[in-house]
């Protein structure tokens, strides 16, 4: 038998065979296995139920095997009676399972739709890109697989991928590409060849570019637009033409297609294009990938390491996705069933148990205004924290009540850890372990990077498991341990609070997992350290100084001024560091110009640290503003700069009103274009009717036709968010814009929490309801 070493790159199931395996061979061969891989899922119910599905079978021609075996089902106490039926042929399998439940619709079933790449995964601890070594007979078949690394390894040898490059020159959605650019290169290496091809001359088209697959052979094919126009009319003229394009690594099958869906998601529609899936090498489309804009690459290849996804749907998939992959491992590991469909309702509850267990993540009113020497504190991963040590998870919490007050972990059967924390653990401790070697990091070590890549992968994972744990589709979900965890988060961030205030320091906000404190002899992350300690010996929660904030500024709705916004602010770190949340200058809605002016603005602002200089910062912010005014209403702003991308939210059927992306919408039917609910429409805001014009329309907008005011409004908005905690107020912010040369100004700044001291202070703690409720209770300042 000889031995091969090697990076584990696709793994699918192959009808008659099992599971067929890619190797990145360490010889700089690609390695086409094929490995024996029966699997097994089980159903429940009544005993007669049972017997006749086992009749059934018996003389079914997938010959299966049949068992009876005792499994453990989580949402159950004791263990279950299953029928476990054995199929040799994966692909087989899924076929005969949809088979068995129509034909016994009243049956539990378990273990039946798991993807293969999660069963190999659970059974042979590998993962996509996993460095491993694999023995293969003379027929080329894989009897052995072990792996020689983990997805636990801080800095995994990196897998010598080959990469193709495939770029268009123009967005299909507006105008029709006419050239396609290709680079070769390798994965963290330089690019090695460059082509140029024209889409407009098909057959050279699909000639040439077959000669490129066949002499790069890459691994992974990263492209734009490749899942939504560019492979599907690839493959649609090398039918037509006649020309096989060879996308695929395995000749025996197609590239494999996923239609587009829209769903409904944490309060917003989500769109997922069309996909396009290959075989025996990978493909990405940087456009449709989830969270490619956050995490690249490497974050991609680290979300696949965790979670046991193939790369290529790594890429797309949800976090929320990636940790019900995460879950359905450890449980097949674990001998737990993994249920097919959900079906465990909420437990009964009375009106009291509701108001006193439903109640969400802590917030605590910001006080509105600019604050110096802000030191923001945030606790690690909190929730999933608590989950691990608290030991949170479906079957821990029945029947059993949280000990708050205590701060006690859920006792489980034998003491030990249940499926989710067991599931979270080792994701956390790598997360935690990133994080501090981020901190011994260089700002000029390439690996940083890297790391924070990796650990921008984690905390996604982590932020969605919380959510996926009161999912009502979750596999793993229930609503109580969703409740427990709040209840744990709301008791540790009042004990911080009751902390802080002990020690001396004003609480200025709360925010689920953070606090924001002040001190007047605290300037120094020294003076914060007595702080971390307490909370720390309080909570038993890892908690960590996010930073000393210059200043910070807490805003107020624009509605309401006198009504703080929890999650609108912005600041800047004693190392110059700027953090914003809420404003147009985060806003994927805002045009590019508004949304960059406003961010240029904070950056000049964030330049002061004594009062001249802050009011210096206010000129220069101000002169900024003007010279952007004048430059809009002059015309010279380029159009794509103007741009609105707002997310459609249902069909046009359903709109009630006709908001400026309905009207938008409208404007592209009108041409043949379709727009998905969850999907961006870009449009700029015109003068007369209909007051808006579809950018992605065939013909650009007329620039004259621009309503420029009306950017002007949104501009000197956007600026007066920043401006009006140092002093100014709207009407002298527009007059300082328009009229005044800002270099001869003279006026004294008196920030908005001076001018509002002689008011009497309200605070209100509010808790988000875990079913988007709130509720209010108002406590003394």
């Amino acid at each position: 038998m000889n031995e091969l070493r090697g990076w584990l790159l696709d793994i699918y199931p192959e009808a008659q065979v099992g599971a067929a395996l890619w190797l990145i061979g360490e010889d700089g061969q690609r390695y086409h296995l094929r490995q024996p891989f029966p699997v097994t899922f089980y159903a429940a119910g009544r005993a007669s139920t049972l017997r006749r599905l086992w009749r059934y079978l018996q003389s079914h021609p997938a010959q299966p095997v049949l068992k009876r075996e005792e499994r453990q089902d989580i949402f159950v106490k004791s263990m279950r009676t299953v029928l476990a039926i054995d199929v040799n042929d994966p692909v087989a399998q899924n076929a005969l399972f949809q088979e068995i439940a129509r034909a016994f619709p009243d049956l539990d079933y378990f273990d039946a739709d798991v993807a293969l790449p999660l069963r190999y995964a659970a059974r042979h601890r590998l993962f996509p890109l996993a460095y491993c070594r694999v023995g293969v007979d003379a027929n080329g078949q894989a009897q052995t697989v072990e792996p020689l690394d983990t997805p636990w390894d801080l800095s995994p040898a990196p897998p010598p991928l080959r990469i193709l490059y495939m770029e268009l020159d123009a967005d299909p959605a507006r105008n029709k590409p006419t050239r396609l650019s290709l680079r070769s290169g390798s994965f963290h290496g330089p690019a090695t060849a460059e082509y140029h091809l024209d889409l407009d001359l098909e057959r050279p088209l699909l000639i040439n570019l077959k000669a490129i697959l066949q002499r790069c052979d890459p691994d992974l094919l990263l492209t734009t637009w490749g899942d939504t126009w560019l492979l599907p009319h690839l493959l649609e003229r090398s039918a037509a033409l006649g020309l096989p394009l060879p996308l695929n690594r395995d000749p025996a099958r197609q590239p494999a297609h996923h239609p587009e869906i829209s769903y409904f998601s944490y309060g917003q529609m989500v769109h997922r294009g069309r996909q396009v899936h290959l075989f025996g090498r990978c493909h990405i489309d940087r456009g449709n990938a989830m969270m490619w804009e956050d995490y690249d690459l490497e974050g991609a290849l680290e979300t696949a390491r965790v979670t046991g996804l193939p790369l290529q749907t790594a890429a797309r998939v949800s976090p929320g996705s990636g940790i019900s992959a995460m879950q359905m491992v450890t449980a097949l590991r674990e001998g737990i069933l993994v249920p097919w469909h959900k079906q465990q309702a909420e437990q009964p509850k009375t009106a009291l148990d509701l108001l006193a267990t439903d109640q969400g993540g802590l917030v605590y009113q910001p006080l509105v205004g600019l604050h110096h020497d802000v030191g923001g504190i945030d606790f690690v991963s909190m929730y999933p924290g608590i989950m691990v040590r608290f030991n949170i998870s479906p079957e821990t919490v029945q029947g059993q009540r949280p000990c708050i007050q205590d701060l006690e972990p859920f006792a489980s059967e034998n003491d030990l850890p249940g499926l989710i924390p067991l599931t979270l653990a080792p994701l956390l401790e790598k997360r935690l372990a990133l994080k501090n070697q981020l901190i011994d990091l260089p700002k000029w070590d390439p690996r940083r990077k890297i790391y924070q890549a990796r650990a921008s992968a984690h905390k996604w994972l982590l932020v969605t498991c919380f959510g996926y744990l009161g999912y009502k589709n979750a596999r793993f979900g229930r609503i109580e341990a969703h409740e427990a965890v709040t209840a744990y988060g709301r008791e540790a961030l009042l004990r911080a609070k009751e902390a802080a205030e002990g020690l001396g320091f004003t609480v200025l906000h709360l925010y689920v997992d953070g606090l924001w404190v002040k001190k007047p002899d605290a300037k120094e992350p020294a003076d914060f350290q007595p702080l971390l300690e307490e909370v720390c010996r309080r909570t038993g929660l890892p908690i960590s100084l996010d930073g000393i904030y210059d200043w910070i500024a807490f805003l107020p709705s624009r509605v309401d001024a006198r009504v703080p916004v929890a999650n609108r602010y912005f600041g800047v770190f004693r190392d110059g560091t700027l953090k914003v949340r809420g404003i147009e200058a985060r806003r994927r809605d805002a045009p590019p110009f508004i949304a960059k002016t406003q961010m240029e603005m904070v950056e000049l602002l964030a330049q002061g640290h004594t009062p001249d200089e802050r009011q210096a910062g206010v000129r220069k912010a101000l002169g900024l503003l003007r010279r952007r005014l004048n430059r809009l209403r002059s015309g010279k702003t380029p159009l794509e700069e103007l741009v609105v991308s707002q997310r459609l939210s249902r069909e046009i059927e359903a709109y009630k009103s006709l908001s400026p992306v309905a009207r938008s919408l409208q404007q592209l039917q009108a041409v043949g274009k379709e727009v998905r609910p969850g999907q961006r429409v870009r449009f700029v805001y015109t003068r007369g009717r209909p007051g808006v014009y579809a950018w992605d329309l065939p013909t650009p907008p007329d620039a004259r036709t621009l309503d420029l005011e009306r950017y002007a409004v949104l501009l000197l908005r956007a600026a007066c968010t920043v401006l009006e905690p140092f002093g100014l107020n709207p009407q002298l912010i527009a007059g300082l814009a328009q009229n005044v040369q800002t270099q001869q100004l003279c006026f004294k700044l008196v920030p908005r929490n001076e001018r509002q001291r002689r008011e009497p202070a309200v605070r209100t703690a509010m808790t988000t309801r875990s079913r988007g409720v709130s509720e209010r209770g108002t406590i003394p300042d």
